[in-house]
């Protein structure tokens, strides 16, 4: 009993685009919460619904279900960053499992990979564990790999209100602060 509703209760589903309704599982690990579906409704009512030719980047992986979500509404590539091993091996897999094009599984450390000079996004995610000072510590590394006009999502469990970038968005979901930015 307890094997089978721990799969039920590590599940996220797609809530738009090519690969709705289709699960993700994802392992049980500490400081792992998947972005609710209603903040995921939100955040891509916020960017317009579709992704058409964005490339984008998921920092801090875990379920995927940021990636995939841009995956299934058009990005033309995506780039998931995740260091924990049991979590990069479930983003492999749901990525075989919807044989989802443009998307790119890494184990790599979040803030080197961000620090090195290389390709440039038009939309990130960050939403790394609560718990952790990852986010501050990643916000402007993640500006500096920005495209463009690119923007950047974030959750956090406090208000965010960044130097040197302008919030576009903002919303709660229970303990849960997200919003869009942009560069001032």
């Amino acid at each position: 009993m307890g094997r089978l509703t721990q799969r039920v209760n590590n599940r996220v589903r797609i809530i738009g685009g090519a690969y709705r309704g289709r699960l993700l599982y994802f392992p049980d690990l500490p400081g792992l919460r998947p972005t609710p579906d209603r903040v995921r409704e939100t955040l891509f009512n916020w960017l317009g619904q579709r992704l058409d030719e964005l490339v984008c980047l998921d920092v801090f992986a875990g379920s995927g279900a940021l990636g995939f979500e841009a995956a299934s509404r058009g990005a033309a590539r995506v780039v998931m960053l995740e260091q924990e091993r049991r979590a990069h091996e479930a983003l492999l897999k749901n990525a075989r499992t919807l044989a989802a094009s443009g998307i790119e599984v890494l184990r790599r450390d979040a803030r080197s990979y961000l620090a090195r000079p290389g390709e440039a996004y038009d939309l990130i995610f960050l939403d790394p564990p609560f718990a952790s000072d990852l986010l501050q510590s990643t916000l402007s590394l993640a500006a500096t790999r920005l495209a463009p006009d690119g923007r950047i999502y974030a959750e956090s469990p406090a208000p965010l209100a960044p130097p040197g970038m302008i919030v576009l968005r903002q919303g709660r979901a229970g303990q849960s602060h997200f919003c869009l930015l942009e560069i001032a």
